[in-house]
């Protein structure tokens, strides 16, 4: 996904920022943590997804060179097929943002602007025009360029080159991720801020990239190990090895991509690492439910359960695009990323939507509850003869304690462990309502003070501005008339913005959770914020575009 602007940073000397005018949240403001530091555990996680990473990937090799030996082709090639299709994807697409990083094309403008910008110590930074005025300080830093940094760049380039061709791009970038949070820890202040900035826009990177490996290959290779085991009636210890491996990679990584998203947002808190992991063995039991239900459809109905699979995905991207997601910058990127959720929708929950969820996550679970009670009985009707009573009990037993050991897990998570506290009296019926829920409109004013929509480094999120600007405040104005609330609640106090130092402007909404912010998800806007962050004396802010003008707050107003 690309942002609307190339990202690149120029100072505005009479530009009236917008005013955000203050509304009500969810919880105060200094609950908030104001910093964090890269710990112990955290390079411990790291190290334990290396570990799980080597183990998944090992273990289907090592069972796809035993189907070879044992002379069963035909599951040797649907084994490395799963194995070398999703790896090759991964890497081509880790190394096009490496090549868009690191290349001076696209990224000299930027870097240039942006070094000028901080020297002279001004103090508003935009993403807006920045094609006119980025593009007449490339050739100065071009120029620059010594014989020395072109061979060291020659040997990134080839370095690079091979690790993607091993397909080892996940491993580099997880021991990037280590080695930038170790120097996080041993740096000084401000270099502090810019490497534990730098770790978070990694993690970000890995937590995409692994994610889609592995439901392209994690998933499909445990549905196919599982329907090989009933099939034949037996389970070969690379087999239980092989789809053990899966099915960890998959729940460790629903887990820690939740954790990765929550870690980089200011306005959410993070995830306690006892919440990671009852959030992981509910996507455990769950997806094991899941896929022993398809493993025992299929080793009888091939075809059908390819009708049954295009048909839930159909269904769920609908549902999903029917949901209205804030992912992505152009309406086709928005479908093509709701086809990838679907995708992951087939095996578990995904959250793509801003706000409550427990109706959503109530109908889905009904949802995979009466596909996988349907998928079961199915097969325990039209097993084959050779399979024993016993045998088939005990299998249908294993599916419905594991799904409901999953269930279990994630009531524990929502009720004891979640970040935002327990579910309470807050929200209203099981859609989650809140009570007396405001939202934060913004608006254009020649006295504005400094935004409230702006954060410190490292960069995090800030307030929405999409979802909530239907709910407005009395202080507005005659622009509109304010919606009556059925209750309403006290203000929470709000902590004074940080004024002093520049302010980086991008002029694009904020987007809806669960997607990272524009500064995450666009590598334009990263390199400006990143050379932004190492030049100027002191920490940038970040501010993205509210709504213009009171006439867009009230001609949004006339369409809801």
């Amino acid at each position: 996904m690309a942002a609307k602007s190339d990202g690149t940073a120029v100072s505005l000397q009479n530009d009236i920022p917008p005013t955000c005018l203050p509304g009500l949240e969810k919880r105060s403001p200094q609950w908030r943590p104001a910093g964090k530091e890269y710990s112990l555990l955290d390079c411990c996680w790291t190290l334990c997804a290396l570990l799980v990473f080597f183990s998944d990937g090992a273990s289907d090799l090592w069972l796809a060179a035993d189907y070879y030996l044992r002379r069963d082709y035909w599951w040797f090639a649907l084994t490395l097929v799963f194995i070398i299709i999703p790896s090759v994807v991964v890497q081509v697409l880790s190394f096009r943002w490496f090549a868009y990083d690191y290349s001076d094309a696209n990224g000299s403008g930027t870097v240039a602007a942006a070094m000028v910008a901080a020297s002279n110590a001004e103090s508003h930074f935009s993403t807006k025009d920045s094609d006119q005025r980025g593009a007449g300080r490339s050739a100065a830093v071009n120029g620059t360029r010594s014989r020395a940094q072109s061979c060291c760049r020659a040997c990134v380039w080839l370095f690079q080159s091979v690790v993607h061709i091993l397909q080892l791009a996940q491993v580099w970038r997880y021991v990037h991720a280590l080695y930038l949070g170790v120097q996080s820890r041993w740096r000084g202040d401000h270099e502090h801020k810019h490497f534990y900035w730098r770790t978070m826009f990694e993690n970000a990177d890995i937590s995409m990239l692994r994610l889609l490996e592995t439901f392209l290959k994690s998933a499909p290779q445990l549905v196919l190990q599982l329907s090989i085991m009933v099939q034949t009636g037996q389970v070969l210890p690379l087999q239980g090895l092989s789809a053990s491996a899966s099915l960890v990679s998959l729940a460790w990584m629903m887990a820690s991509y939740q954790k990765a998203l929550r870690d980089s947002r200011d306005d959410k808190l993070p995830m306690s690492y006892k919440a990671v992991v009852v959030h992981m063995l509910w996507h455990l039991f769950t997806v094991g439910a899941r896929a022993m239900a398809f493993a025992l459809f299929v080793s009888i109905f091939q075809l059908y359960f390819g009708i049954f699979i295009v048909a839930h995905w159909c269904a769920m991207t609908f549902w999903i695009i029917q949901g209205e997601t804030d992912f992505c910058m152009s309406k086709w990127e928005e479908i093509i990323y709701n086809m990838m959720v679907g995708i992951v929708y087939i095996f578990c929950w995904f959250s793509v939507r801003e706000g409550p969820t427990r109706c959503r996550l109530l109908l889905y679970s009904l949802i995979v509850l009466g596909e996988n009670v349907a998928l079961t009985a199915v097969w325990y009707i039209y097993r084959s003869p050779r399979t024993s009573d016993f045998y088939a009990v005990v299998v249908v037993c294993v599916v419905a304690c594991s799904y409901a050991l999953g269930t279990f897990f994630m009531f524990v998570y929502y009720c004891l462990l979640h970040p935002d506290g327990p579910v309470s009296g807050t929200y209203l019926g099981c859609c989650g309502v809140q009570v007396g829920a405001v939202s934060d409109p913004c608006i254009s004013s020649p006295t504005s003070v400094p935004p409230l929509d702006a954060v410190s480094s490292p960069p995090r999120t800030l307030q929405r501005t999409k979802g909530g600007e239907s709910v407005q405040r009395e202080d507005i104005g005659e622009v509109f008339k304010m919606r009556t609330l059925k209750a309403s609640r006290t203000a929470a106090p709000r902590l004074t913005p940080r004024t002093e130092g520049p302010v980086i402007r991008i002029d694009l909404p904020r987007k809806q959770y669960p997607a990272w912010d524009a500064h995450f998800i666009d590598r334009r806007l990263r390199k400006t914020i990143l050379v932004l962050e190492s030049a100027a004396p002191v920490t940038p802010r970040i501010q993205y575009r509210c709504l213009g003008t009171p006439k867009e707050v009230m001609e949004y107003e006339t369409t809801v």
